[in-house]
This record gives structure tokens, sequence and C-alpha cells, in this order.
């Protein structure tokens, strides 16, 4: 599981992971976003997510990550559970 440094609460749950593929060359395509375009841990947590990929997906030749920021992310792209976690609820 990845978490955003900045945020207790895995970027899944955030709703940060946009796109998830498993192609037939046993590649894994992520298309994914921050919650903010000038994230300082940007760099970091793309590549927690492609290690994180490598070390729980049995195969996997190479991780893709695509950071986007169309649509922007926004709080209500998180889980009712991450919303709860940060009280939001």
């Amino acid at each position: 599981m990845c978490y955003d440094p900045e945020i207790p609460v895995n970027i899944v749950d955030l709703g940060l992971i946009y796109d998830l593929q498993i192609r037939e060359d046993n590649s894994v395509y992520i298309k994914m976003t921050l919650t903010a375009p000038g994230c300082p841990v940007g760099f970091f947590l793309i590549e927690q997510v492609k290690e994180a990929v490598k070390t729980m997906v049995p195969g996997v030749t190479r991780v893709d990550v695509d950071l986007v920021f169309d649509p922007p992310w926004t709080p209500d792209r998180m889980t009712e559970e991450a919303r709860e976690m940060l009280g939001l609820l």
C-alpha cells in the first residue's frame, strides 16, 4: 500500500489512482494524480507506486505511471473510509 506522506490515507482511498491496467506483456500502466499540482512529494510518491507494484504483482516486467492533473483531484474522489479517517464525515 502506498501513502501520501502528507496525508495518513493510502492513495487508492484518497482517489489518486484514475486507471490501472495489467497488459498482456506483463507491464502495468497506472494513471494517477496528486492532491495538488505542486505537491513536493510527487516524485517520491510515483517511485513508491512503481516499487509497490513490482513487489506485489508477480512477473511484472515494467511499470509506467502517467501523472495527470485533468480531471483535477478533489476530496469528492475519496472513499467514505478515507473521509472518516480524516474526520470529514
